[in-house]
């Protein structure tokens, strides 16, 4: 079994500001992995570099073992450039691709602040994300032969909805859900492209303790019922400690640890980096 997403030296430069820096990491198929720090640590900025919603500086991303994303510093930018290796990459062909593209790769992805069609109903909200995958062009709309698609879609999309617990809801409007159960519904609309990875950006926030240990399960459950690979960011420690198999730590865009949550719950480097430390302990 190898990495379902390796990311190699990647870099992501704002202008002099080194918002991820140098970053390397496995994540392993069929595995939880998370990604934790302090607020502005870097983290929803490396999910947008995997998720095509910016274009890294400089690094590779491989997604099942084959590269989905690669980039170098070139002319300004490269004079500017403050990470390292910038020539390392400088002789393969950038790749670049779109969110969709990456979507169809089978990366799926939920956001720190949620982003569901509001005006739409939970039903709507997870058949259109099934229509990524859907096997329709203009020849068969023009003579009706995606009745069957569409039927396909919908029946997979209630199956979906009941799998979630989110049938009874199905004619409500997104907005009006309860907070855990939009996260719910992200959830369940991000399994709708059928996703072969799936990351999670900080599930569990806005959640009550129970909602969270819920959530704890629920995120073993769909991993092992979808065969998936989940790569999360996450604030909420007992959450990470208690569903994770490894655990990467980054404070100001770097690396400061790594391990299996034991580990990572007891490195010195990653207290001070949540707690702060005094000039006296620094001695």
């Amino acid at each position: 079994m190898g990495n379902a997403l390796h990311l190699e030296n990647v870099t992501m430069q704002f202008g002099g500001v080194v918002s991820v820096n140098d970053l390397t990491i496995d994540v392993p198929e069929h595995k939880i992995i998370a990604l934790i720090g302090p607020n502005g640590a870097g983290k929803t900025t490396a999910f947008n570099c995997i998720t095509g919603v910016y274009q890294p500086t400089n690094g590779l991303i491989e997604f099942m073992g084959k590269p989905m994303v690669r980039n170098h510093p070139t002319g300004k930018v490269l004079k500017t450039y403050k990470g390292s290796d910038a020539e390392k990459f400088a002789k393969d062909p950038v790749l670049c691709p779109t969110p969709d593209q990456i979507t169809g790769l089978g990366i799926a992805r939920t956001f720190q602040n949620i982003r569901l069609w509001k005006s739409m109903t939970v039903f709507d909200n997870v058949l259109i994300a099934k229509h990524q995958h859907a096997k329709q062009n203009v020849f068969s709309a023009t003579f009706r032969r995606n009745m069957h698609e569409e039927k396909r879609m919908r029946e997979e999309t209630m199956a979906l909805l009941e799998e979630q617990g989110l049938d009874t809801y199905k004619d409500e409007l997104a907005v009006s859900l309860p907070y855990g159960l939009q996260r719910r519904l992200e959830i369940a609309r991000a399994l709708a492209t059928n996703p072969t990875l799936l990351l999670l950006d900080e599930p569990a926030a806005g959640m009550n303790p129970q909602e969270t240990r819920e959530l704890s399960e629920f995120v073993r459950q769909i991993r092992d019922k979808y065969d998936l690979t989940v790569f999360l960011i996450e604030h909420h420690m007992d959450l990470v400690m208690n569903v994770s198999d490894y655990i990467y730590v980054i404070d100001f865009g770097s690396e400061i640890a790594r391990g299996i949550p034991k580990e990572v719950q007891n490195n010195r480097r990653v207290i001070e980096a949540y707690l702060g430390v005094s000039d006296e302990e620094k001695e």
